[in-house]
């Protein structure tokens, strides 16, 4: 019976540190999410890129975190190989001092933070504090759930089970090397496997050398995560996980032999507790770190060589990366299968956008003419897109398709008109107005061209959040993705009374380019309004969104004055 509650215990306080982590994770993501890509990709050297992923593993929570971003910017070409894999490395760093943060005792802080988190999550309304108090509350879970873990250890301690394992893990350091990979993998988090892992040590539940060959196992398998993530990425976007898969396993490897050699030979003297642990964990990744950076660049070309590039791609993916149109009006199908493939070709649509959306900002400083009229030609390839799309929701048959199904079919159109809009906002507009811009050579105000970065930094997490409604049609998504359409208003009103209040003092720069300023801004605007469009119909379908925001039954003589 022990046994029974000793493991419905310790599942509990597993899942409640798990989801603490995401929440932390969530709230930062959701309230600077946007701010990323510039951090990411302006760096330049190996130093710098290594203590970026540091910071940035210690925000987000999780250094598999660090290394999908990572790993979408290096498919998308904004990020290099050996930066990227700089900051990888550096992430598990910041990774390991999450650990030795969390490991203090902090549990009068629990209270203080739940009652601050609490409020600003419930009783706010602005974006940024509501998700402010989600980090605080999200620090507040992982102290308590690591509580539990510790509590969850007393109907046993004292038995004879878990002695025994104990002893076995020590003895056999690699079958504890494997049982901590596997947690780490599982649970799709390290800084819970290790916390985990830190806890049992300091409760004495199992030896310091189980818990060193377990936290090693658990930094080995944590590089599972990412190359397990992005599974479905591009060549170049994989190269860097497996990168870090490779040395991170190879050091992990040698130091499990060498460790449990001192260990077993009195080298080490006899370490004990759960923060001597930590330690052997930070000193684990900051080794790696030290050894690992001078050779990212060397490492670029094994990968290539172990992952090499397609010696032959099709037409459409040579500029975008993105397959060629699937759907096939000869095979249609039945309605999951006509439903799939339109999503499909609105996903490739999609894609195609961003990558007329993504370098459009950099042009108004360059002016390349090529890269315009390279943006203006994969226009014409979303407008195919659309035209592929109306006919085959055309050709479907409407007696055999229902009228539910028949209803997401034309959402999907809809959907796919608003993504052929927004492609012409970024290739008759945008570009355009940057093209106007290098034939001036002028420039904006420093204060003028970062509110324009940060709109477009936010659009394109939106394009991202937007194609993860289209595939999960998860409502929460979905409310968040309209919440950030309202938050993008505000940014541009906000951005446009800033830049007439430079005008009224005098600012030369802001004079010169005001007119394509104000237009940029009201074009990014309703390019970010066709993307949003995707929340629409899941929010009105679960009663989230009104048909109109007037008063109904307003008096007759009010509506007269």
């Amino acid at each position: 019976m022990a046994i029974v509650s000793f493991l419905v215990s310790l599942m509990g306080a597993t899942m409640l540190l798990l989801f603490a982590v995401r929440m932390v994770r969530t709230g930062i993501e959701r309230s600077y999410g946007a701010s990323f890509q510039r951090v990411l990709t302006g760096q330049r050297s190996l130093s710098q890129a290594s203590l970026v992923g540091v910071a940035l593993a210690i925000v987000l929570q999780s250094s598999a975190a660090v290394a999908l971003l990572t790993s979408g910017f290096a498919a998308s070409g904004m990020l290099s190989f050996p930066i990227g894999l700089a900051i990888v490395l550096g992430g598990d760093l910041g990774s390991a001092l999450i650990i030795q943060i969390l490991s203090f005792k902090l549990d009068w802080l629990v209270p203080l933070l739940l009652a601050v988190g609490g409020y600003m999550f419930v009783k706010t309304e602005a974006r940024k504090v509501r998700q402010l108090g989600r980090i605080l509350m999200g620090v507040a879970f992982i102290l308590i759930s690591l509580r539990f873990l510790r509590e969850a250890m007393d109907p046993i301690r004292d038995s004879a089970f878990l002695p025994a394992v104990a002893e076995y893990l020590a003895r056999d350091y690699m079958t504890a090397f494997l049982v901590g990979a596997a947690l780490a993998f599982v649970m799709h988090s390290s800084v819970a496997a290790i916390l985990m892992c830190v806890t049992l040590v300091q409760i004495d539940a199992i030896p310091f050398a189980a818990g060193l060959s377990l936290v090693l196992g658990a930094n080995f398998g944590s590089a599972f995560i990412p190359v397990w993530l992005s599974r479905g990425m591009t060549l170049s976007a994989r190269r860097i996980p497996f990168a870090n898969l490779i040395l991170r396993g190879t050091w992990a490897v040698i130091t499990l032999f060498a460790a449990n050699l001192a260990l077993r030979s009195g080298a080490l003297g006899d370490p004990q507790g759960g923060q001597m642990l930590v330690y052997a964990h930070l000193a684990f990744n900051a080794s790696l770190l030290v050894l690992a950076l001078p050779v990212c660049m060397s490492f670029q070309r094994i990968m290539e060589g172990l992952m090499p590039d397609p010696a032959i791609k099709e037409n459409a993916e040579v500029a975008t990366g993105l397959p060629a149109s699937t759907l096939d009006l000869a095979n249609i199908g039945p309605p999951t299968q006509a439903l799939s493939s339109l999503k499909r070709e609105l996903l490739r649509m999609s894609g195609l956008v961003e990558a007329m959306f993504r370098p459009v900002l950099g042009l108004y400083k360059s002016g390349d003419k090529d890269q315009i009229r390279a943006i203006q030609d994969l226009d014409v390839e979303v407008n195919a897109c659309l035209s592929g799309i109306r006919s085959f929701v055309a050709a479907i048959p409407p007696e055999e398709f229902g009228k539910a199904n028949a209803k997401v079919a034309r959402d999907m159109v809809e959907y796919a008109i608003r993504l052929e809009t927004a492609g012409d906002v970024v290739a008759k507009r945008l570009s355009v107005l940057a093209g106007e811009m290098g034939a001036n050579g002028a420039d904006f105000s420093n204060e003028g061209w970062m509110e324009l970065t940060r709109m477009h930094e936010s659009i394109l997490a939106n394009l991202c959040l937007a194609s993860n409604v289209l595939i999960s049609d998860d409502l929460e998504s979905a409310r968040l993705l309209s919440l950030e359409k309202t938050e993008l208003k505000r940014a541009e009103r906000d951005s446009r009374k800033r830049h007439l209040k430079r005008l009224q003092s005098g600012s030369t720069d802001s004079f010169e380019t005001s007119d394509i300023h104000l237009e940029t801004l009201r074009a990014l605007r309703e390019f970010n309004s066709h993307i949003a469009a995707i929340a629409y119909p899941i929010l009105y379908l679960n009663g989230q969104l009104l048909e109109t925001r007037l008063i109904e039954d307003m008096p007759q003589e009010q509506l007269e004055t």
